[in-house]
């Protein structure tokens, strides 16, 4: 007799069992996806005035003039082309070499703590900066690095000359990158800590009666278990190595630092926002968005390679 084929759930019918099963899940998706089509893909449309010589008032598509990539070779030949690239990829290299690094070094260093009180009491006070606003940040920023600020008062004591850090060329990109680093290593740890807790605690036993130390119970077990989350957040990071901070720079930029500071975020906010070059920004800001995805794509694609397509976001 001939055997019956058993027949495979389509996986339609297995999407409206997931529905009825999970209707309440379901029904909580929606709001964040209203958000994500309404702020994040409807304005994508807009990108095509980046092509156009367009004005407020202009009908999309028709009612403006065609001019293809006018707006990105004026870019290119600007004379600020080179110093804005320049800043922005330094600043991301930068961030990424000591920034990235600091939040795993964190959680790792916090799971070796056995002391509670402690452990948690350093995750409180490297959690908080990440709630205070960006902008009470650079306040801070700038109160302590004045002229008569609290560096500049220690300092004093030594008999050094007082000196406003944040005029001076030479300080500015350490400034920034510390104070990133500062603000989000306790937020950024939350996650490596989180993949720790998937480590089984037989495992680290057993090392340490086969004689391991700390360090190489920390290479061999706690650092391969991460990995792939290592990987899958410096893929994110890669693809946002043309995005600057704004907020940051509108308040810790000044033009007397331009040459190291100004980067493509904050030109193309003065150039559509306080200029009004709407065609203009828009090309730069899609100019920069390439550039993020190549990179993404990039390191997701060597990432892939590298694993075996083991660790890889897509």
């Amino acid at each position: 007799m001939r055997r019956r084929k058993e027949k495979t759930p389509k996986v339609h019918e297995n999407f409206k069992f997931s529905i009825k099963k999970h209707k309440g899940l379901y029904l909580m998706l929606i709001l964040p996806i209203l958000w994500y089509l309404i702020f994040c893909y409807v304005p994508m449309f807009g990108i095509v005035i980046g092509f156009q010589d367009y004005h407020p008032g202009d009908p999309y598509f028709y009612g403006a003039n065609w001019v293809g990539f006018k707006h990105l070779q004026v870019f290119v030949q600007s004379p600020y082309f080179f110093r804005l690239v320049r800043n922005t990829f330094v600043l991301a290299f930068w961030g990424i070499v000591v920034g990235f690094p600091a939040p795993i070094i964190l959680a790792l260093m916090l799971n070796e703590v056995r002391m509670e009180r402690f452990k948690k009491t350093v995750q409180t006070i490297t959690y908080l900066p990440h709630f205070i606003s960006v902008i009470i940040i650079c306040g801070l920023i700038i109160d302590f690095a004045s002229t008569d600020g609290a560096i500049n008062g220690i300092r004093a004591l030594f008999g050094a000359n007082p000196i406003n850090f944040l005029n001076e060329t030479k300080y500015y990109r350490f400034i920034y990158v510390l104070s990133d680093i500062w603000a989000g290593i306790g937020w950024g740890s939350i996650i490596y800590l989180s993949a720790l807790t998937a480590v089984s605690p037989a495992l680290y036993e057993a090392a340490e009666l086969d004689g391991a130390s700390r360090l190489q119970r920390i290479w061999h077990i706690a650092l391969p278990t991460i990995r792939p989350t290592i990987t899958i957040m410096f893929i994110l990071a890669m693809g946002g190595i043309m995005s600057g901070n704004l907020d940051k720079t509108m308040n810790l930029a000044r033009p007397i630092t331009y040459e190291v500071s100004d980067n493509i975020v904050y030109y193309v906010y003065r150039k559509g926002i306080e200029e009004s070059q709407f065609s203009f920004s828009t090309a730069v800001g899609l100019f920069s968005s390439v550039i993020n995805f190549i990179f993404l794509v990039g390191s997701n694609f060597i990432s892939r390679r590298l694993s075996e397509g083991e660790n890889s976001l897509f």
